[in-house]
């Protein structure tokens, strides 16, 4: 789950992704994260922000499989990431936040070709949904 936050009137809720292949440091300074297109208000779903699923596919070699598949009740809140980037005086307009992950499917390569999300809200029916195929990076020299 992703949280953009200007101000808590203003905060948006979306689905994003990274992927850290060769330990987190490196994936984070190799590859940029993806994030949905679009994002919902804070406001207009926090009062069943646990209820939102969060489902992930992969693919390898033309099958999909499911992944992950849970609820945002299993991640810590916005608003608690909101008071940490505030005591950090680090909440500043624009800040986007990635929060963490549902567990994953035991057994599952999480090294795919392909991946799809899926943040979803049972109140509504809407879907927040995002794909992108995956290009291996090279090796790590050292």
């Amino acid at each position: 789950m992703a949280t953009a936050c200007e101000s808590r009137q203003f905060a948006m809720v979306a689905v994003a992704v990274d992927l850290e292949v060769h330990g987190v440091a490196w994936s984070k300074n190799a590859g940029p994260d993806v994030l949905a297109r679009r994002a919902w208000r804070l406001a207009d779903v926090e009062p069943r922000l646990d209820d939102l699923t969060l489902r992930a596919w992969v693919t390898h070699d033309g099958t999909e499989t499911e992944i992950q598949h849970g609820t945002l009740g299993e991640l810590l809140t916005p608003a608690y990431w909101v008071d940490v980037l505030r005591s950090r005086d680090a909440l500043t307009p624009g800040t986007v936040l990635i929060s963490g992950t549902i567990p994953m499917a035991p057994g599952v390569d999480q090294f795919a070709d392909a991946w799809r999300v899926e943040l979803g809200d049972p109140a509504t029916g809407d879907t927040i949904r995002l794909a992108y195929d995956v290009r291996p990076m090279p090796e790590p020299i050292g």
